[in-house]
């Protein structure tokens, strides 16, 4: 009997016909041939953080968890297997006096999961993993094994070049073929100063341009039913280095954060009435803080809450309105929301399906306690979000299909078209890529 898989928010799962375990590209390839030649679909799933189906599969699932560890090293690049954790990248990386410009703040998932996603972070000068990658190896539908770097001037095969596959394959959704090694633009350790600060969201609203242009990595969330925000202000700075204690460490990042946040979850989704209070209580309790540490453990958090989430991608100079109207939403509607909405920043991409294509871009996160979903909030905000030219996260919950997505992405027909190319008789296909792809 084959094994359920389940996603980490347990609201996907899946009992695929067959499960294996490859340990390189060669057994990827074998894996992708066989299937395809019994009819089988195939899926390379990562460590189930997105929200989505975009990973699920009733024919081969591939596990990437033989798929580890740094390949190569050279001046100013790394090449990793596609199965590597961020968490282990990352500290492979310090060992080695390395590190990611960038990163988004969750360290479990895979490379080739996080990027195929279009995982992204914050930040004013540098965009999400996929705008740090300089060189893919994927296996294609047929079983071919490729690299393809940026600007590589070669042809894949008649009709595809090696920087059309490169552009369209870093944020892929695993449609164009299997990710096995990825490599990553790197650069000297540095430490981060990170300034944690409540503010006011109607005094943020009235300075947006001035705290995103101020800050390398910024980073808010507002509490709904209060006016209260955390700001989190990371900047580069030259040290030295004065990390939190391991008490404050554990105050903030176990205790309060996870500990404490999910006990307040859990009495609101008894009494709903009781969150505005929860809330308040929470607003009042934040404080500030500063402190300065090795960049990959400023960036990243623990998240040990389950919650469900959608986050959309608006025009950064539409990020204003996104908010006010969410936020009048909100109490018009009266719902009861534990859960802060999460704003972050990056510039414009060149991948074509990351969401901050070709324009600089703000993105705006919901989330709900799992036990309690509310698909209304999330679709009221969608409404919002769409009415802005909002581009939805691919790894997180949405209701968008081609249609909508061919009018706001301007390279999602030739991404389809290079689909067309390499993988024409769907075999990389699910029913999720079958909705948002056509």
């Amino acid at each position: 009997m084959s094994e359920v898989f389940r996603n980490w928010a347990g609201n996907q799962s899946v009992t695929p016909a067959e499960v294996r375990t490859p340990s390189s590209a060669e057994e990827v390839a074998r894996a992708v041939r066989e299937a395809a030649a019994s009819g089988r679909r195939v899926r390379m799933v990562g460590t189930g953080h997105s929200f989505t189906g975009v990973a699920l599969t009733d024919g081969l699932l591939l596990r990437p968890h033989a798929l580890t560890g740094i390949r190569e090293t050279g001046d100013g690049w790394v090449t990793a297997a596609a199965g590597t954790p961020l968490r282990v990248l990352n500290e492979e990386l310090h060992r080695m006096g390395l590190a990611l410009a960038n990163m988004g703040d969750i360290t479990a998932q895979t490379l080739a999961g996080a990027i195929q996603t279009g995982t992204h972070g914050t930040g004013r000068d540098v965009g999400g993993l996929a705008d740090q990658v300089t060189g893919l190896e994927l296996v294609l539908a047929d079983g071919e094994v490729v690299t393809v770097s940026r600007g590589g001037t070669g042809k894949i095969r008649d009709g595809v070049s090696e920087q059309d596959l490169f552009d369209a394959a870093r944020v892929g959704l695993g449609a164009l073929g299997v990710l096995t090694a990825v490599t990553f633009r790197v650069e000297p350790s540095f430490l981060l100063r990170s300034s944690r600060q409540p503010m006011p969201l109607t005094e943020i609203l009235d300075s947006l341009d001035a705290i995103t242009s101020d800050n390398e990595h910024l980073d808010f969330f507002w509490l709904p039913h209060t006016d209260t925000c955390l700001t989190k202000r990371n900047n580069r700075s030259p040290g030295p280095a004065d990390p939190p204690s391991a008490f404050r460490h554990w105050l903030d990042n176990t205790f309060l954060e996870n500990t404490l946040f999910g006990a307040l979850c859990g009495v609101g989704g008894r009494f709903p009435g009781a969150i505005p209070r929860l809330n308040a209580i929470s607003a009042a309790a934040l404080s500030a803080s500063t402190h300065t540490d090795t960049s990959y453990k400023i960036f990243t958090s623990v998240r040990d809450v389950r919650f469900l989430e959608m986050e959309y991608a608006v025009p950064r100079e539409l990020l204003g309105q996104a908010l006010r109207e969410t936020r009048d939403l909100v109490e018009r509607r009266d719902w009861k929301i534990t859960f802060p909405i999460e704003v972050r920043v990056t510039p414009a991409s060149d991948a074509w399906l990351s969401t901050a294509y070709g324009r600089e871009t703000a993105y705006v996160a919901c989330h709900i306690y799992r036990p309690t979903p509310n698909p209304a909030y999330f679709e009221g905000v969608e409404e919002i979000m769409t009415r802005l030219g909002g581009r939805p996260h691919w790894g997180k919950l949405h209701t968008r299909d081609a249609g909508y997505l061919a009018t706001v992405y301007p390279r999602f027909g030739d991404f389809r078209a290079l689909r067309d190319r390499l993988d024409p008789d769907r075999v990389f296909a699910n029913d999720y890529l079958d909705t948002v792809l056509g």
